[in-house]
C-alpha cells in the first residue's frame, strides 16, 4: 500500500510499505478516507523525536471504513464509517477505567524510553516513533487498529468525513482543555494559538459556558477565522505587551483560565544546532504569557506538545500567585461520542478548519504549507482516493 513515510532530515515522502495485518483478535483494519496534519507532527518532522526511523508512517488524526475485524471486536463490522481517537487506549486499566484513557498503561507496548525520559510510560498514538508505541499512522491507504472497541468510533449518518475528522485529536483536546481547566458559566478565558485545535479550545470552553473567550495568534487570517467560527475576541498581534491588554480587559484582574495551544515553536524546528543534538531545553512563549497573564487563583493549561526540558520556566509566578496547572494531551476515548453527538446537532463544526484538501501523494507540499502557514493554510487533509495532481 501507499504510505507517506518519514525519510530523514526533516522530509516526508509517498512509499510503498506492506498493508497491515490483523495481529490480535481486538483488531480491525481500517481503509483511511481522510487524515490531518497536526502541530504535533512538526517536531518529528524536524528531527526532534528519538527513536522515529526512516520510514515510519506518519498522521495521528484520521477516519476511514473497517474493512476486517478480529474475532473480539464486537462494536464494529466491514463497511462501518469510524474515526479513530489518536491515543491507543485498551480499556481495562486502571487509568482507562478510572476515566482517563488518555493515561492508559497498555497502549504503548515499547514503555523503556518514555520511562527514561518522563519518569513513567506515554500512552501509545498513531503516527509516532517507538517511545510512543510504534504504532503506523493514518498517512496511508490502510491502518491497523489496537483495541477497536475502544478506539474507533461509529459515525453518524449527518456528520460529513471533513467534520468528523477531528474528532480524532483536535476537537478532543480543546474539550480536555476546556474541562481542565475548569470552564463555568461566568468565566473569562484566554487562548495562545488560533490554529485547529486553540479554536477547539474556544469553541468548547463557550460551549461549556464561558463569559468572554479571547485568543491571541500572530497569524491575522487565523483570528478572522477564530472571529467568524468561534465568536471569541481577538488581540492585534502585533501588540507589544499582551498580559497587559489582557489584564485590561478583564477589570484588572486577568483571565480564570489561561490554554496554551502553541507549542514550543511555530516551525517545530530546532533553534540551535545544539538543541537538536542534545535535546537542550526548549523555550516556550506563550507558555510564560499565560502564566503571566492569568489571574491569581486561576488555572493554567498546557496543551503544546514539547518534547523534553523547558528552561526558564516561571515556578515563581505558581506559588506567589496561587496557580493551577494541568497538562495534558487530548481526552483519547473519553469524550469522542459526546462530541461526535454535538457534531450530528451543529453544535460543533469543525470542516472549515480543512483549508487545504490533497491527494496522498502531495503529503510533503502539504506539511510543507502547514508548517509554513502558507496560503492560509490551518490544516492540509489527505485522501489516498483523490488522484494525484497532473
Amino acid at each position: 500500500m501507499r504510505a507517506l513515510c518519514w525519510t530523514g532530515a526533516g522530509r516526508v515522502a509517498v512509499r510503498q510499505v506492506p498493508d497491515p495485518e490483523l495481529r490480535n483478535g481486538h483488531d480491525a483494519i481500517v481503509r483511511v478516507r481522510l487524515s490531518a496534519t497536526c502541530g504535533g507532527d512538526l517536531p518529528l518532522l524536524a528531527g526532534r523525536a528519538p527513536y522515529l526511523a526512516d520510514g515510519d508512517v506518519l498522521g495521528h488524526e484520521f477516519l476511514g471504513e473497517v474493512v476486517a475485524v478480529g474475532p473480539q471486536v464486537h462494536r464494529h463490522r466491514v463497511g462501518d464509517r469510524v474515526v479513530v481517537s489518536s491515543t491507543v487506549a485498551c480499556g481495562s486499566c486502571w487509568q482507562c477505567r478510572s476515566g482517563a484513557p488518555w493515561c492508559c498503561d497498555n497502549g504503548n507496548l515499547v514503555p523503556e524510553a518514555s520511562e527514561l525520559a518522563y519518569g513513567q510510560a506515554v500512552p501509545g498514538a498513531f503516527g509516532r516513533p517507538t517511545a510512543a508505541g510504534g504504532f503506523a499512522g493514518g498517512h496511508a491507504e490502510y491502518v491497523r487498529v489496537p483495541y477497536a472497541d475502544v478506539g474507533a468510533f461509529g459515525i453518524p449518518d449527518e456528520v460529513s468525513d471533513e467534520r468528523a475528522l477531528f474528532a480524532a485529536d483536535a476537537a478532543p483536546a480543546g474539550w480536555l482543555a476546556a474541562e481542565l481547566g475548569g470552564v463555568h458559566p461566568g468565566a473569562v478565558v484566554a487562548v495562545w494559538g488560533a490554529g485547529a485545535v486553540g479554536q477547539l479550545t474556544a469553541r468548547a470552553a463557550s460551549l461549556l459556558g464561558a463569559d468572554r473567550v479571547i485568543i491571541m495568534d500572530p497569524q491575522e487570517d487565523r483570528l478572522r477565522m477564530a472571529r467568524r467560527h468561534t465568536d471569541a475576541e481577538t488581540v492585534d498581534p502585533r501588540h507589544p505587551d499582551i498580559p497587559a491588554e489582557l489584564r485590561e480587559r478583564t477589570g484588572g484582574r486577568g483571565p480564570d483560565i489561561c490554554v496554551e495551544a502553541v507549542g514550543p515553536a511555530r516551525d517545530g524546528r530546532p533553534r540551535s544546532l545544539a538543541e537538536r543534538l542534545t535535546g537542550a531545553a526548549e523555550r516556550p512563549p506563550a507558555v510564560h504569557e499565560a502564566m503571566h497573564s492569568c489571574r491569581k487563583g486561576g488555572t493554567v493549561v498546557v496543551l503544546g506538545e514539547f518534547t523534553g526540558q523547558v528552561d526558564a520556566f516561571p515556578l515563581g509566578a505558581v506559588g506567589a500567585k496561587g496557580l493551577r496547572v494541568r497538562g495534558a494531551r487530548q481526552h483519547g476515548a473519553g469524550q469522542v461520542p459526546t462530541l461526535l453527538e454535538r457534531m450530528a446537532r451543529d453544535e460543533l463544526r469543525t470542516e472549515h478548519l480543512a483549508t487545504h484538501r490533497l491527494p496522498l501523494e502531495e503529503g510533503a507540499r502539504g506539511y510543507a504549507l502547514f508548517r509554513d502557514r502558507r496560503d492560509g493554510c490551518v490544516r492540509a487533509v489527505f485522501s489516498p482516493d483523490l488522484p494525484p495532481a497532473g
